[in-house]
């Protein structure tokens, strides 16, 4: 069973950046796609970035140029840098770890496991 333990969120001015952690335990995330997803008040979530277990990098296109995702297998923790912040980027950010086949990728139905979420706040 896989504990994914989320930090690093916090209160940002507009053009600020901010570097998310997704830290595993009880079990390795080299083999698992991870996956960042965000769930603003009154909306669904929605899907951000991922990167797959072979090491494909994937973004949100809106968001495209702002984001980099860093796995590090031996810390066994995964990051989102994000930069040039915008408000409407407010959201609790939620990464998440899975299996599935890579159409999939974007999907918040296959994820296996989810961290707790970390806030995060752009403020104009």
């Amino acid at each position: 069973q896989v504990k994914l333990v989320d930090s690093g969120g916090g209160l940002v001015q507009a053009g600020g950046s901010l570097r998310l952690s997704c830290a595993a335990s009880g079990g390795y995330i080299e083999p698992y796609h991870i996956k960042w997803f965000r769930q603003a008040p009154g909306k669904e979530r929605e899907w951000v970035a991922a990167h797959s277990s072979s090491g494909g990098y994937y973004y949100k296109e809106s968001m495209r140029g702002r984001l980099d995702i860093d796995r590090d297998n031996a810390r066994n923790t995964v990051y989102l840098q994000m930069d040039s912040l915008h408000p409407e980027n407010t959201a609790v950010y939620y990464c998440a770890a899975d299996n599935g086949p890579i159409r999939s990728i974007r999907d918040p139905g296959s994820v296996r496991y989810w961290g707790q979420g970390t806030q995060v706040t752009v403020s104009s």
